[in-house]
């Protein structure tokens, strides 16, 4: 992303209620893990460290980031140590070590989607579990995807196909961002209509709009959590070492 996007999120992440409520989604999927109390997690693709705060409740974290403006300002607001790293050949980190290893909306930034997940695949322990998100629906490509250095949108037999490569079993996968599909094929709608505009994805709603969002987006934790749900704006995923 340009370097004004990733002060936009250092901003934002806090309480806009997309962060919010993927933070929420992703927490209680790592819970329904049942990692070890002395779990180790790394996130590859930190970005500005808004989801570390979150890891750090189900053990001990380390975090890579490629971008230099992403990795400072995430190192401002957290006391991890937030290492260069870039997929899949820059990743300084110890093989078989990780419990868990996580990518949040990482993978459809990277050129080689399936040589990173294989070169992931070496970091975990033999139990060691990877968890994904990513965009969802190549139809749904707007300036929004541009504007954030997106190379795809994925879909189930998409992200399905790149876990098998990578040498995966898929433990879970399913679509989530679903109560508001709606309201986001709308926003979609109107981007492609006014191209040249702001994308309706990085306009920053009210304080009111914003919690309601938020309230909306989490309430889909449990659910996800527990299901696999057949349609919505984003994936999810749960990937182990065969």
């Amino acid at each position: 992303m340009e370097p004004y996007a990733y002060q936009e999120m250092a901003s934002s992440e806090e309480w806009h209620w997309w962060f919010r409520g993927r933070r929420a989604i992703s927490a209680r999927q790592i819970r329904a893990l049942g990692l070890p109390r002395d779990a180790r997690i790394l996130e590859i693709g930190a970005g500005t460290g808004g989801n570390l705060q979150m890891l750090t409740e189900f053990g001990t974290v380390q975090a890579g980031e490629l971008d230099d403006v992403a990795r400072a300002l995430a190192t401002q607001k957290t006391n991890i140590a937030i290492v260069r790293a870039k997929l899949p050949g820059d990743l300084p980190f110890q093989k078989s070590h990780f419990d868990l290893v996580c990518l949040f909306d990482v993978l459809e930034h990277v050129e080689e989607d399936v040589r990173s997940l294989v070169a992931i695949r070496e970091l975990l322990k033999s139990n060691g579990r990877l968890l994904i998100t990513v965009p969802a629906h190549q139809w749904m490509w707007s300036s929004h995807d541009d504007r954030l250095h997106h190379l795809r949108r994925y879909s189930r037999h998409t992200l399905e196909n790149a876990a098998l490569a990578a040498g995966y079993r898929i433990c879970k996968l399913t679509y989530f961002n679903f109560l508001l599909f709606p309201v986001a094929i709308v926003a979609r709608m109107i981007d492609r209509l006014n191209p040249r505009g702001a994308s309706m994805g990085t306009l920053v709603p009210g304080s009111c709009l914003n919690e309601a969002l938020f309230r909306i987006f989490a309430l889909e934790a449990s659910c996800v959590a527990r299901s696999r749900i057949p349609f919505g704006m984003s994936l999810l995923a749960v990937l182990d070492v065969k």
